[in-house]
């Protein structure tokens, strides 16, 4: 009996309590007579705003604490009452304070916006991978296994196993001396005009020089070398850009010798229904190609005036590369591509020529892939795994 008083004395008031807010959308939208010499308006709509926030929370918190222990009927009475509450307050909101609203709104979507920004970075972060897969050395050593593996020969050189031997391709030590400032590792680019499908024209920060630097910042602040980033011009005329490169990269070699490793730094042609691109964890990675010279070709045998002294160990640190790459990201790097000139890699013996995505990767996809090159490169240069 007790129970159903107190059931009816709370649709009375239900009932009170909407006559009320009738009686007061009455006087502030209609006006009533005896108030209408008062300015009472604003502070009336401001106050029911108040108001009826406060009671829409209190009734929908009894009227949905009551639906739990009654599934059957209270429930959607509940939903109802919160919606004609709600209803109610947006009445009086669109007419007081549309633009506290707006404002409200905006600060709402921003604070939306910063926290979905930093919750995709946060899931997108770079993490590096363990070893995903080992390779026998046994196996390695079958040479039609190692080139149909791990190399495309341009069809103007040739190789042979006596170049292409696991087991001597695993023999130089990379590791290099990191102790001191001095410069270590030198980026530079024979074609620095290339660019991604969205770069910005004339914007070399969205071309291979903009990954470049993104290359050295990753090296630098996330593996502690010490990069120098070259970002000299010399494919204006693309002919002539290794020949332009040389003197220069010489001289900077001359200013800086302590440098140990040089990469440089390419895009790649492909057909336009070639997509180099895979995902690496969430993100969007382009695929990318060492490459090497071999100062021959199936015409002419070796080419006497681009000997290169360095050819061995450019392709152990080339297979290194490679393999330490199949391991931890099976699939993201191409297979190594030999061709018949030299391309500069005489310069040092740690020379690396890098072609890292196409024309019609995105400038993302591009930049995504300088963390897996970056560790990559820190474990074969650090001998860590």
């Amino acid at each position: 009996m007790r129970r159903v008083k107190k059931i009816r004395k709370k649709r009375r008031n239900r009932v009170l309590l909407s006559a009320v807010f009738l009686l007061s959308i009455l006087i502030v939208k209609k006006g009533y007579a005896p108030l209408k010499q008062v300015d009472v308006t604003a502070i009336m709509k401001k106050w029911l705003v108040r108001e009826i926030s406060e009671a829409a929370c209190r009734q929908y918190i009894t009227f949905y604490m009551y639906a739990l222990r009654n599934e059957k009927g209270e429930k959607i009475y509940a939903e109802k009452q919160q919606t004609t509450i709600l209803t109610l307050e947006n009445i009086l909101e669109d007419e007081t304070s549309a633009g506290e609203d707006e404002n409200l709104a905006q600060l709402m979507r921003e604070e939306n916006e910063t926290a979905g920004v930093l919750n995709q970075q946060e899931n997108s972060k770079f993490v590096p991978h363990v070893r995903q897969q080992s390779f026998d050395l046994e196996v390695l050593n079958d040479y039609q296994f190692l080139i149909e593996q791990f190399y495309t020969i341009d069809s103007n050189t040739m190789a042979g196993e006596a170049l292409l031997n696991a087991e001597k391709l695993l023999e130089p030590d990379m590791k290099i001396q990191t102790e001191g400032d001095e410069t270590q590792i030198l980026i530079y680019h024979t074609h620095s005009q290339e660019a991604f499908a969205d770069s910005v024209p004339g914007d070399e920060n969205t071309s291979v020089v903009g990954v470049g630097e993104h290359l050295s910042q990753i090296l630098t602040e996330d593996y502690g070398y010490h990069v120098l980033h070259h970002t000299g011009v010399y494919d204006l005329v693309r002919d002539e850009a290794y020949s332009k490169a040389l003197p220069a990269v010489e001289a900077v070699l001359k200013q800086h010798p302590s440098i140990q490793v040089v990469i440089d730094l390419h895009r790649d042609q492909m057909p336009e229904q070639t997509h180099l691109v895979m995902d690496i964890d969430g993100r969007p990675t382009a695929r990318f190609m060492f490459f090497n010279g071999l100062s021959r070709t199936k015409n002419t045998g070796e080419i006497a005036y681009l000997h290169n002294d360095c050819l061995e160990d450019n392709l152990a640190f080339s297979f290194q590369m490679k393999l330490k790459t199949e391991e931890y990201y099976p699939g993201l790097s191409r297979k190594i591509y030999l061709k018949g000139y030299r391309y500069n890699m005489h310069i040092k013996p740690k020379t690396l020529l890098i072609e890292l995505g196409a024309q019609n990767n995105t400038v993302e996809e591009a930049m995504n892939a300088c963390y897996p090159i970056a560790h990559v490169l820190h474990m074969v240069l650090s001998g860590d795994e």
